[in-house]
């Protein structure tokens, strides 16, 4: 049998964004409904059955307020580093492409250079706070292109990865590769959403 292929930086992003939004099953508690149900239906007896119940007649007065239904949050697309040109929502397409080429006005930076996961995924989130907080939108995020040309920098393969988590995609509209002058390969745009 030949060797699994390893996944692209972008199949990596796009699989951790699809599984943060999965709820697993319950399986025993399923299996164990079924069962009871089946028991149920099993000590039945199978002679007359007693009359049904007459429904209650309904309460004396104004019927009981709807209880509000909770709607889950609208499922966002995950975040990739190389979006196709006018696919970003929330963007229109010419913002997009201006985003995309370096373009805008690049209002904060951060190196995540030589840090641990840890420290890189926490000052992460602290410089996009900060940077939300104070009105900014377009960031560079420097990650490095890792240590050789054989193996992809860990945090590299990371960063886009954290920003598909929920407490990043709350701050970050938008991601994109650097231009060349920015970075290239080892560097990020990022851009915030507006403040409401």
């Amino acid at each position: 049998m030949a060797g699994k292929r390893r996944l692209t930086e972008q199949e990596l992003a796009l699989w951790q964004a699809v599984a943060t939004t999965v709820t697993p099953l319950k399986p025993k508690r399923q299996k164990k409904a079924a069962l009871k149900a089946e028991a149920v239906a099993e000590t039945k007896p199978a002679g007359p059955q007693p009359p049904a119940k007459r429904p209650k007649s309904p309460p004396k007065g104004p019927p009981p307020a709807p209880k509000p239904v909770a709607t889950a949050a609208p499922k966002l697309p995950p975040l990739t580093p190389y979006p196709a040109p006018g696919t970003m929502p929330g963007i229109d397409k010419r913002q997009s492409e201006r985003f995309r080429r370096g373009q805008l006005a690049i209002e904060g930076k951060i190196d995540l250079h030589g840090r641990t996961q840890t420290e890189a995924h926490d000052a992460l989130l602290h410089f996009l706070e900060r940077a939300f907080k104070h009105g900014k939108r377009q960031l560079l995020v420097i990650t490095g292109k890792g240590m050789t040309q054989s193996k992809s920098g860990i945090l590299k393969a990371n960063v886009p990865r954290w920003l598909n988590e929920p407490v990043f995609r709350r701050l970050v509209l938008a991601i994109s590769q650097a231009r060349p002058e920015h970075g290239g390969e080892g560097a990020l745009y990022v851009l915030l959403k507006r403040q409401k």
